[in-house]
Parts: structure tokens; C-alpha cells; sequence
């Protein structure tokens, strides 16, 4: 089954004001499938949560919430969790700040801001813990081409120039067969700083063998290109300007009927499908063992070589405190999290998200559980 998204997955983020992500038992398709008697939910703690990060996330929390209020209506408990899209990194000042209880972020939080967030976490940790996964589309305007493959080293020399049109014969060396135009490639990157681009930054320095040189981070780093300002903008980019190629989320692409390009990760192309990007995330290592912070290895991800995984997966963590919060936040926090990463992954391939791995959930649980 090839991975399509709901062409709704982003849209009309309000970003700049706190969405109250929760809209009640009215909301069937959250309920839709889920007996509320199974839920390992305590539905305990404070009744409002608050939170605030990655847009990327921003429909699977509307659907979590959505569907912890339907549960918890079940044991008699009135809860809501008010979710702001504000972007990665003011989730992360904010949370830093303690003015919410928890932040969303497409990167895990580490060094400088970990350690201030030790202040707000009254000593503790704070904890990485991956709950949304979405694949980035490598989404791309080539007249008369419609199924092209590429692989780390290509994708990276055409994102910092090395690589200037299709039928460069690295390219058509992936694509026997096909009839390649000479035409200018067009790379489309973000303007902005994204946690979009972060990760396919890193997946270029994991995947390229040694052509990407420039780094990775929130700013693209490749030097070449043309900048639009957000997902929506550089899907649009692409649709307008033939030649043209982008990463991008793939409902984006999907909403703008772009092609999709397959990645060859050393063991044969690998289509974008639920099941390629599902084995991702299975395969994915972390960088601690044991209960605790699961801040992922993404080497592990990204450099994946196993026969038909997809490798260009976006993760998004909340970011909690281990320690540190109240009684009521704790319970509440804890509660809220397990139902997220249980029931609340029944319905998120119905959104564009890849729903998580049984031993994955497992691992995620046990690491909610044991925050103090």
C-alpha cells in the first residue's frame, strides 16, 4: 500500500495562538475502534495539560487528545490537554521556562538546554521520548518522469550543487530504462529554520558516503537552491517550477500531486509505504540503554541498509521531566502519555503518520511509567 496522507495533515496550523487541541467525545474518529475499558490510561492528576512544539505532530496530538478525552469521559474523568504548533524550538524554551508541561520536538533535547532544563525539572532529567513518526518525501517536478530513484550520495550532491541536471549520469546510472531530460535541477529548500530540515540534513551526513560536508542543523546548510518559507511553501515551490525537487512531509506532497522519488538505501530502491517506513522505526537503536530517555541513534535510521526500509523518517519526541513535577502533573503527564502511545496510535495511519512498532510501544510505556 503506498503511504498517502490526508492532504488536511498540516493545514491551518494556528500557530500563534494556544489551540485547544481537545474537541470531545464529539470526535468519532478518535474514539473510532478504541474500547475505553482497555485503555492503561489512569486518567488521574490535574484535568489541563499544557504543551507546545512541532507542527509536524500537530494532527496526531489532536488525535490523541481527542482520544484520551473519550477514554477518560468512559471512567468519568473531565481532562484536556491545550496543544500550541508553535515550532521545535520555542516547545523547548517554553518547557525550559516551565511554562508548559511538556514540549513536542522533531529534535531531542540536548546539551546546553538539557542542562537548563535540569532547573525546571526541580534536579531531574529531562527525557526524550519518540511518540510521532512521519516519513519525508523526496517530492520532485521532472516532466515524463514519474517513478525516480535516487540514493544518499545523489541526493546529496544534488542538494549542494555537485549534481546539476537529471540526466547526470549518476542519476541515470539508478535509473536504467528511464529517459532522463536534460534539464537544470532546481533544489527547493526551507527558508526557515525547521526541524524538517535538521533531520534530512542528518540523514545526508549518515547516507551519502562522505558527499555532504556541510553540516547539518535547523538552517540548511547545502548552499545552493532556491528558499521558500515553510512545508507548504516549498511542496508549492516544487509544483510551480518544473525541474524543481524538495524534502518535505509527505501529505505536502501529496497535496500537491507531486512525485515521489524512491530511495535506494544499498539494498535496492525502497518505495515510501507505510510498511517501508514502519521498518525504520523498528530497526531504530537508542543512544541509552535501559528504562529512561530514548533519544534515538539516528545513524541507525538513516544509514539503515536492511532490505526494503524506508530511511528518510522524521521522529518527534515530547520532551518531559523525569523528575521534578508535581503530583498532579506527574499523574497527569503519565496518563496522558500512555494513552498517546497505545490506543492513541490506532487511527494515526488514517492521518499520514507511521503508527508505532508493538515492541516499540512497549519500550515508550515502560519509559512513561517510570517518571517520577
Amino acid at each position: 500500500m503506498n503511504f498517502k496522507r490526508s492532504g488536511a495533515l498540516f493545514g491551518a496550523v494556528a500557530v500563534g495562538a494556544m489551540t485547544l487541541s481537545a474537541c470531545g467525545s464529539d470526535n468519532n474518529s478518535a474514539a473510532s475502534g478504541i474500547d475505553p475499558a482497555s485503555s492503561a490510561a489512569t486518567c488521574e492528576g490535574k484535568e489541563h495539560l499544557s504543551a507546545a512544539g512541532s507542527s509536524a505532530q500537530k494532527n496526531a496530538m489532536d488525535e490523541f487528545v481527542a482520544t484520551y478525552i473519550a477514554v477518560c469521559e468512559e471512567k468519568g474523568a473531565p481532562v484536556n490537554v491545550a496543544y500550541n504548533p508553535s515550532g521545535s524550538g520555542a516547545g523547548r524554551t517554553q518547557f525550559i521556562a516551565g511554562n508548559i508541561d511538556f514540549a513536542g520536538s522533531d529534535s531531542a533535547i540536548e546539551g546546553e538546554q538539557a542542562e537548563q532544563a535540569k532547573e525546571r525539572c526541580a534536579g531531574g532529567e529531562a527525557w526524550n521520548l519518540p511518540l510521532v513518526f512521519g516519513p519525508v518525501a523526496l517530492a520532485y517536478n521532472v516532466d515524463g518522469v514519474d517513478n525516480l530513484i535516487l540514493n544518499g550520495e545523489t541526493i546529496a550532491k544534488i542538494f549542494n550543487g555537485a549534481i546539476t541536471t537529471w540526466n547526470d549520469p549518476a542519476i541515470a546510472a539508478l535509473n536504467e530504462g528511464v529517459e532522463l531530460p536534460d534539464t537544470k535541477i532546481t533544489p527547493i529548500v526551507r527558508s526557515d529554520s525547521s526541524g524538517t530540515t535538521d533531520n534530512f540534513q542528518q540523514y545526508l551526513e549518515a547516507a551519502s558516503n562522505g558527499a555532504w560536508t556541510s553540516g547539518a542543523g535547523s538552517d540548511f546548510t547545502g548552499g545552493v537552491g532556491e528558499g521558500a518559507k515553510g512545508s507548504a511553501g516549498v511542496a508549492q515551490a516544487v509544483a510551480s517550477a518544473p525541474g524543481s525537487i524538495t524534502y518535505v512531509e509527505s501529505s505536502f506532497a501529496d497535496q500537491q500531486n507531486l512525485s515521489v522519488a524512491s530511495i535506494d538505501n544499498g539494498s535496492g530502491p525502497v518505495e515510501l509505504t507505510d510498511e517501508s517506513a514502519g521498518k525504520a522505526i523498528a530497526g531504530a537503536e537508542f543512544k541509552s540503554e535501559g528504562v529512561g530517555d530514548m533519544a534515538l541513534d539516528l545513524t541507525s535510521i538513516f544509514g539503515s541498509t536492511e532490505p526494503g526500509t524506508y530511511p528518510l523518517v522524521l521522529a518527534t519526541y515530547e520532551i518531559v521531566c523525569s523528575a521534578g513535577y508535581d503530583a498532579d502533573t506527574s499523574a497527569a503527564v503519565k496518563s496522558f502519555l500512555t494513552s498517546a502511545a497505545n490506543e492513541g496510535q490506532t487511527n494515526l495511519a488514517e492521518l499520514g503518520y507511521v503508527p508505532l512498532p508493538e515492541s516499540f510501544q512497549e519500550k515508550l510505556t515502560e519509559s512513561i511509567n517510570a517518571i517520577a
